[in-house]
């Protein structure tokens, strides 16, 4: 049975031959394993693009026909005020333009054993809250300045504090390492600073004021809520806020299903081949949970015309646009005057190689049957030994 695949592998791509190998069932005969694999071979060959194919053209057709059926909407968790979670039209846009600043940046976090079952479900939530970044004005009651020495007191909420297992030591080493010119005191329920600068005003310590506000004294930056949910076995941390590189130092964190919604953090952390697959990824999870079918190869034609030059760059005038080679191409697209005025004053030939700028001078496009010919004379010398 193995040797009749084998035969096989030449015709077919190692994923289908895989496939195969899987889903045949045991004792099948060697007649009917023939046959299927016939079968397979002709649904392949018919399922090939066909040369001079336009395979952009398609691939924008199935995801923007799919993509008008789509809701405007963010997804909102239950329960948890800051939690939204970009779905529908905004993402595929937020996706495809390769925005850096997202409107919900966030993580889910898969974590390794004892942590991922939940039996100790207090060390879950213990850990949720030690990856939360905790800010000076989450564990202050009171921030105030006293005008006559122009020391500013922080009162501490000792609660919160014991909450996320942290100590006033802890806390003003946070903030020294933040805050050059000041010395702190500890005053029991409260920090005191004082600037070591004889000339510092009320208005400089009023700005010192906001300024420590603002200072992380535990957790890791950019992520300001976690939620802890359970799929199917195992429990999983989703976040608001995203910190990839940081995340995937913790030891109790699972490095290889960890995953962020920042294709840029993936890009810079795991490299591009990453940034490309999570492209995939996040276009067939938007159009999944609209209910929406579409082939994964048109998808992966989009991924890898923003990653092939080696960075994510999206489908914009600033990004993949901008390094078409076709002056009518970068013209049909935004701001024609300008591409069209600066090829002038550079005397910039275009060669009518693509599809774009032959329809805009009413020529025949070079695709399918237009597609240029292409004539060999055979060397004369292979004819005669012949």
């Amino acid at each position: 049975m193995a040797d009749i695949i084998s035969e096989y592998e030449d015709r077919l791509p190692p994923k289908i031959i895989e496939d195969v190998r899987n889903s045949i069932a045991k004792g099948i005969s060697e007649t009917k394993l023939k046959k299927l694999l016939e079968a397979t071979c002709e649904e392949y060959k018919n399922s090939r693009v066909a040369p001079g194919e336009s395979v952009g053209l398609i691939a924008a057709e199935s995801i923007g026909e799919p993509g008008t059926q789509m809701t405007l909407n963010t997804f909102h968790f239950a329960g948890v005020a800051e939690m939204n979670v970009t779905l529908g039209l905004p993402r595929i846009i937020e996706i495809l333009d390769g925005r850096k600043e997202l409107d919900n940046p966030m993580m889910e976090i898969y974590l390794k054993k004892p942590f991922a079952t939940g039996k100790k479900i207090e060390d879950l939530r213990h850990l949720a809250l030690q990856i939360k970044e905790t800010k000076l004005k989450d564990i202050a009651t009171e921030f105030t300045i006293n005008i006559a020495d122009l020391t500013i007191e922080v009162k501490l909420d000792k609660d919160k504090m014991k909450e996320i297992d942290l100590t006033t030591g802890k806390v003003l080493d946070a903030i020294s390492k933040q805050l050059k010119g000041y010395n702190l005191r500890d005053n029991k329920d409260s920090i005191v600073l004082k600037a070591r600068s004889k000339e510092d005003s009320f208005n400089d310590s009023y700005k010192t004021k906001e300024k420590i506000k603002e200072i992380n004294v535990k957790g890791i930056k950019g992520i300001f809520q976690v939620l802890p949910v359970k799929r199917e076995e195992e429990f999983v941390i989703i976040t608001a806020g995203s910190n990839l590189a940081d995340i995937l130092q913790l030891e109790e964190v699972d490095a290889y299903r960890t995953t962020t919604n920042n294709l840029f953090e993936i890009e810079h952390v795991l490299g591009i081949e990453a940034a490309r697959q999570a492209i995939i990824n996040e276009i067939l999870k938007v159009i999944e949970s609209q209910g929406l079918n579409v082939d994964v190869r048109h998808i992966m034609l989009v991924a890898d015309t923003m990653c092939v030059s080696g960075t994510v760059k999206g489908i914009t005038r600033y990004g993949v646009v901008s390094e078409k080679s076709s002056v009518l191409a970068r013209a049909s697209f935004e701001t024609p005057i300008k591409h069209i005025i600066n090829a002038a004053l550079v005397g910039e030939v275009d060669n009518l190689d693509s599809v774009v700028e032959n329809v805009m001078i009413n020529q025949a496009i070079p695709i399918g049957t237009g597609l240029p010919g292409l004539t060999v004379k055979a060397p004369q010398k292979a004819a005669k030994e012949k």
